[in-house]
């Protein structure tokens, strides 16, 4: 089928498109959303437009999707955007998150198009370690999450990195993936991607009251 891929930036969505390419699907596009709100309840929003980046290293159109991030509607922007491409499908990096895979279901329906969700339901830390096993380079650039420090932005998420995330997942329940929010990655190289990407500036934003943070990083 012809796929339209909805990126992030991050492991779990790009991981998606690597195994909907390798069950021999093609990417026809790439689809970016660039919400206003931080707080989106759908899409992430630290360092969204390094997705261009991805997009042009792995040769595959951009379209992005702009919206305010407004609760429900931003789910309107995105149907706008998916309406106007020739596609067969959707491929999302949903994991275990049923707000989010509900919400990708309706509009897939509404526009008469498969909702492809590779990775719904897997076990996190088998996810985390396929990934690494399939040679995707991923850094920490968001946390919100107990046990999850200052000093874990800009980390590489590797096998010593999966495991302080399985001890925070058994004792604060963290989330292992990060797919309630509790931290979120930028993929710096993948196989789909024809040269890995570098960080070449890092800016770490950090907020003391409620102990989370954000790093902002540029890339070639």
């Amino acid at each position: 089928m012809n796929l339209a891929a909805l990126i992030s930036g991050g492991k779990d969505s790009l991981y998606a498109m690597h195994l909907a390419q390798k069950q021999g699907h093609e990417i026809k596009y790439i689809v970016s959303v660039h919400s206003e709100n931080p707080e989106s309840y759908m899409f992430h929003h630290p360092n969204h437009e390094l997705v261009s980046k991805q997009a042009e290293i792995m040769k595959i159109p951009l379209i992005k999707c702009k919206t305010m991030g407004i609760k429900e509607h931003e789910l309107e922007d995105l149907e706008k955007c998916l309406s106007k491409l020739d596609i067969d499908g959707v491929v999302t990096g949903a994991v275990a998150s049923n707000y989010q895979k509900q919400r990708i279901d309706k509009i897939c329906d509404n526009l008469n198009i498969e909702s492809i969700a590779l990775l719904w339901q897997k076990n996190p830390e088998e996810l985390l370690m396929s990934m690494l096993q399939t040679g995707f380079e991923i850094i920490i650039v968001n946390v919100a999450a107990e046990g999850l420090t200052k000093e874990w932005l800009g980390r590489k998420l590797d096998f010593d990195c999966i495991r302080d995330l399985r001890n925070l997942n058994e004792k604060h329940g963290v989330s292992m993936v990060g797919e309630g929010g509790e931290y979120e990655t930028f993929v710096l190289n993948a196989p789909m991607f024809r040269q890995s990407l570098k960080v070449i500036s890092q800016q770490v934003f950090w907020d003391n009251k409620t102990r989370s943070g954000w790093m902002k990083i540029d890339v070639e």
